[in-house]
């Protein structure tokens, strides 16, 4: 396998609706240390209505091109990116994402020197928006967003706003799988970990990423990551049974009292108040709720949403 600290590296990136934070983005990515020479940063639009100014944001930075993906979701916007990349490395971030100077340098450093390394998963370290005065949904995300090291543990993959990988690996174990709108990027990391490939967590690895803010985005999350969740486990069994028995353990696993999470709340140094352990709390019973609902909805027959 590639062992250099000098692989050229893609960076893939898709896109919907976010030309603002994808700026910010691109601009972290052009102060890296990594020798600019050495990578490129693809854009991948997905549909979006602003398909005109995200063109424009990426025209801005020479390291970068700009394609699309009609298809919706963000698994076949980045198998898109992967079907013109040029890298032996391929690095995965996301839009709202705010990379370290280091990033790739790090992230190369570490996929190269690991043996048989087939997947380096990085910190996603969240930030509120007033860290004076955070709302319930940030508080929430504080405790429950982008947690790789445990996504790694349980999962054997992490979120693709910050892994890294060899283009080898991924014509071996194949490209993201497009039929799911969530969990795709832990189903591709499975699949890593089933063809032999070593997974790494790494804290200096790291990407800056927003809480959301609002119920609205909170909604948004909860009912995508069900449809994730049940295209995954649900859709996937070849009989009726199979499949009404696993809609019924999910259903379950979401109406029991979240006794544990409760109790962690209480006892996390991450809030700092007990009025934020509370609200906490009590945000994970709306979840639990929204998430409930979507599954049901989807076994009656629903769609589930774009990733």
């Amino acid at each position: 396998m590639e062992n250099s600290d000098y692989s050229f590296v893609s960076v893939i990136i898709p896109v919907f609706n976010d030309a603002e934070r994808l700026q910010i983005c691109l601009k972290a990515l052009a102060e890296q240390t990594y020798s600019q020479s050495q990578y490129e940063v693809i854009v991948i639009d997905n549909g979006s209505d602003d398909a005109a100014q995200v063109k424009a944001v990426v025209a801005e930075f020479e390291f970068a091109i700009a394609t699309q993906e009609s298809t919706p979701g963000s698994y076949a916007a980045r198998n898109k990116g992967l079907s013109i990349a040029k890298g032996s490395i391929i690095a995965f971030t996301d839009s709202d994402c705010i990379p370290a100077p280091n990033w790739l340098e790090q992230g190369v450093h570490h996929l190269s020197h690991s043996p048989n390394c087939g997947q380096v998963i990085g910190k996603v370290d969240l930030f509120f928006k007033d860290p004076q005065k955070p709302t319930p949904v940030e508080l929430y995300e504080s405790m429950t967003a982008f947690p790789q090291e445990k996504l790694l543990k349980n999962f054997h993959g992490g979120a693709t706003a910050n892994v890294f990988t060899w283009r080898s690996v991924i014509e071996k174990v194949g490209p993201f799988n497009t039929q799911l709108k969530s969990n795709g990027d832990l189903e591709w990391g499975r699949r890593v970990f089933e063809a032999g490939y070593q997974q790494i967590y790494v804290a200096d690895v790291e990407v800056k990423h927003p809480a959301r803010q609002g119920w609205k985005q909170l909604h948004q999350r909860t009912i995508r990551l069900a449809g994730g969740v049940y295209d995954l486990h649900v859709r996937s069994k070849n009989s009726f049974l199979a499949r009404q028995r696993m809609f019924a353990r999910l259903l379950l696993d979401d109406l029991t009292p979240p006794v544990n999470f409760m109790i962690n709340a209480f006892r996390t140094s991450q809030l700092n108040h007990w009025h934020h352990r509370i609200v906490v709390s009590l945000v994970i019973f709306y979840v639990r709720y929204i998430s409930a609902w979507e599954k049901m909805r989807l076994n009656l027959g629903g769609i589930s949403l774009r990733g």
